[in-house]
Parts: C-alpha cells; sequence; structure tokens
C-alpha cells in the first residue's frame, strides 16, 4: 500500500453467445477510464468466452521500500479516519433481489467508483502508522486486522461511522450478504459491542464492501486537519470513527 500504479492488463471473461459484445466493450471503456484515471497505462489483457462476465485487472506498480504503508504500527492515542461510507455488500443484493430499485443504487455509483487516489495522496502528507483498505471482511474484520498486527484495543465509534444512503433500511428488511456470517465469525473473541445498537446495525459492521475506502491510523493531533484536507481535496465523507488505545490483547471495541 502507498504505491503508484503504472501499467494495468484487461482479465474479461464474457458470454459472448448471451450478451452482445457492446456490453463488453462498455466494460472495457470503464476499465480504461479508471486506469488512466490513477496514472497507469492499459497494456492489453486476456480475454476469454464464459458463461457470466467477469472483470479485473492485473496491475503493476512501484513503491518506495521506505514508504510502504502496512496495516501494522498502528499506536496508542492514534486516531482512525475512514474515507468512504460503507453498505455496498447489502446494497448491491438488494438490488438483485428487488428489495431496493437500481434508480436508488445509481445514485450512489460515482462514489463507490470514485478512486482512493486523492484520500492517498492527501494522507501522505501527515504520519501514517498503519492503513488498509476496507473491502471483504467489512469493517470490523479490517480494522482487526489493524488490531492484531499492531497488537493494540481498537474502539470504533458507531455514530461516526458513515454509510450509504439504504444501508441500514436494507437489513432491517432483511437482506443480507453471503459474507456477513464469515466476517462475524472472523471477530469471534475479539468483538465487544457496547453502543446501544439494533441487530441490523450490528450487519453494516460486517458488511463486505466493493471498491471500499481507506481506514488510516494516525496521531491524534493531526486527525482533524487530515479529515479537513480530505474533505477539501473531494473525499466528502471522511470521518474520524475510532481510537487506538493499549491493551495486553488485540481486541475491537464499539463505543
Amino acid at each position: 500500500m502507498g504505491g503508484k500504479p503504472l501499467t494495468a492488463l484487461n482479465l474479461v471473461m464474457f458470454p459472448s453467445k448471451i450478451l452482445d459484445n457492446q456490453y463488453l466493450k462498455e466494460i472495457l471503456h470503464g476499465g480504461y477510464d479508471k486506469v488512466i484515471e490513477a496514472g497507469a497505462s492499459m497494456c492489453g489483457g486476456h480475454s476469454v468466452d464464459d458463461n457470466e462476465p467477469k472483470y479485473g485487472l492485473a496491475v503493476t506498480g512501484v513503491v518506495h521500500p521506505e514508504k510502504i504503508l502496512t496495516n501494522c504500527g498502528a499506536q496508542e492515542g492514534d486516531a482512525l479516519i475512514l474515507t468512504k461510507p460503507l453498505g455496498t455488500g447489502v446494497l448491491f443484493n438488494a438490488c438483485k433481489s428487488k428489495k431496493l430499485p437500481y434508480r436508488e443504487l445509481e445514485l450512489i455509483l460515482p462514489q463507490v467508483a470514485s478512486l482512493n487516489k486523492n484520500a492517498l495522496n492527501t494522507a501522505l502528507e501527515y504520519d501514517i502508522h498503519a492503513c488498509t483498505d476496507v473491502t471483504g471482511f467489512g469493517l470490523a474484520g479490517h480494522t482487526l486486522e489493524i488490531a492484531k498486527g499492531s497488537r493494540k484495543q481498537i474502539n470504533l465509534f458507531y455514530q461516526n461511522i458513515p454509510f450509504y444512503q439504504n444501508a441500514r433500511a436494507m437489513y432491517q428488511k432483511g437482506e443480507t450478504t453471503g459474507s456477513n456470517k464469515a466476517n462475524k465469525k472472523l471477530l469471534e473473541g475479539y468483538l465487544e459491542i457496547e453502543a446501544n445498537i439494533s441487530s441490523y446495525e450490528k450487519e453494516l459492521l460486517f458488511d463486505p464492501q466493493t471498491s471500499g475506502g481507506l481506514l488510516f491510523s494516525v496521531p491524534n493531533s493531526q486527525a482533524e486537519d487530515l479529515v479537513r484536507k480530505l474533505k477539501k481535496a473531494g473525499v466528502e465523507t471522511a470521518a474520524h470513527v475510532g481510537e487506538v488505545v493499549s491493551n495486553t490483547k488485540p481486541c475491537i471495541k464499539i463505543i
């Protein structure tokens, strides 16, 4: 983490006998746009005829060996800064199951698809002790990685955590994801919830993210200024969501 992308290769599987190739063209165009936005070059790729569409990128980049950001190294007294809201997992599933109209999902897609480039470049001006993206393990799972790697307790301020519109409502309606159960199991023995929150609000802590944001651990004295600079850089939902405290056993506490 903290690297600069240089080149990318398309990896695409597409049902050419089922879907019109116009869809494939749009998928490749979208990927190309993001690669260019990231400051890298598209260098070709590989395609396979498959029963359902899948798309990804193989990326090569560089990072200074002394400037690699890891999910270890958070220090007592640090603040945790989150750059994107949570809830994409349940929202995508709710759209598939017709609980959420696509027009509602469409409203958040530009933010979901936004790169973490601006957030990272802004945060690099500060003393980042630890960093992780928030993806498949959800906020609680990736925070636990920092807690374990740093051998610290991390308190998350539930009321400060940003969520995408409709995410709470979808869990309340009974929607979930295939990863929530496994993510909760990952936290067994490490998670304590003191906050007065409902069962469906707890589920948001385990929601797997697609194109999630970054979670930075920085000195508390820098937190307010970092959040301000992030918002000025266009990361409007950046929030101070937690703190690092000393403990003999790594754990997560929701307060």
